[in-house]
C-alpha cells in the first residue's frame, strides 16, 4: 500500500503543503480502516489547522495495480476539507455501484490518490470547436451540464485520453448524452486540481 507525498502545486488557490497532504491521505486511509472494522468516528476539526476546515471539494480515487478500484467526489465546497475526504474516501471503497465493497485483502494493495479540486470557473464559448481550443490538456477538469444530466472528468483523465476532442466527447457519454451531441444550452465549467501525492 502506498499514499506517500511528492512535490505539489495548486495554480488557482493556496495550496496544502507536505504535511497537511499527508494528512489529508491518512485521512483517506483512516476512513477505509474504519469502515473495514465497522467503526464511524467522524474526525474531529479541532485537531485540524485552517487549511484542512476551509470548505473545499474533493475526489478519492482509488487504484490497484494502476487499475481504478473506486472514486468518489464532490464538485461543491460544502464542508470543510478534512470531512469531505473523509466521506469521500469511504464511499469511494464502500459506496461506488461500480465495484462490491472493499475487502481487508484488496486494502493491503491499494493506492490512494486524492483531489483538492479549485473553484469552477464557467467558460464561455460560441462552437464546440471554440470550447475545445480553450481546453488545457493535462490541466483542466471539467464538469458538463445539459439540463438534468452532468458528468465530470478530472485533469488525471487526460493521461488517458490526450486528444482534447476525445475528451469532450467521452465526457458527453459519461453525462449520458451521444458522443456526437451539441447544443448552445450546453454549460461547462472547469477547474484544476490539487494532486496528492503528485
Amino acid at each position: 500500500m502506498w499514499w506517500g507525498t511528492g512535490p505539489m502545486s495548486f495554480p488557482d488557490q493556496a495550496g496544502l503543503n507536505e504535511e497537511q497532504g499527508q494528512i489529508v491521505l491518512d485521512l483517506a486511509v483512516d476512513a477505509i480502516e474504519q469502515e473495514l472494522r465497522r467503526e464511524h468516528v467522524e474526525p474531529s476539526l479541532d485537531q485540524f489547522d485552517e487549511a484542512l476546515c476551509r470548505n473545499r471539494a474533493s475526489f478519492v480515487t482509488l487504484q490497484i495495480a494502476g487499475q481504478l478500484r473506486g472514486c468518489i467526489g464532490t464538485l461543491e465546497a460544502l464542508r470543510p476539507l478534512a470531512l469531505d475526504v473523509f466521506a469521500n474516501a469511504r464511499s469511494a471503497a464502500f459506496r461506488d455501484p461500480r465495484f462490491a465493497p472493499l475487502t481487508d485483502a484488496e486494502f493491503a494493495r491499494l493506492d490512494i490518490h486524492v483531489s483538492i479540486l479549485s473553484l469552477p470557473e464557467a467558460m464561455s464559448f460560441v462552437s464546440e470547436a471554440d470550447l475545445i481550443a480553450q481546453l488545457r490538456p493535462g490541466v483542466d477538469g471539467l464538469v458538463l451540464e445539459e439540463g438534468a444530466r452532468r458528468g465530470t472528468f478530472l485533469p488525471s483523465v487526460w493521461e488517458s485520453l490526450q486528444d482534447p476532442r476525445d475528451f469532450f466527447s467521452q465526457l458527453k457519454r459519461k453525462a449520458g448524452l451521444p458522443e456526437g451531441y451539441w447544443s448552445h444550452t450546453l454549460r461547462v465549467s472547469r477547474y484544476t486540481t490539487q494532486s496528492i501525492p503528485d
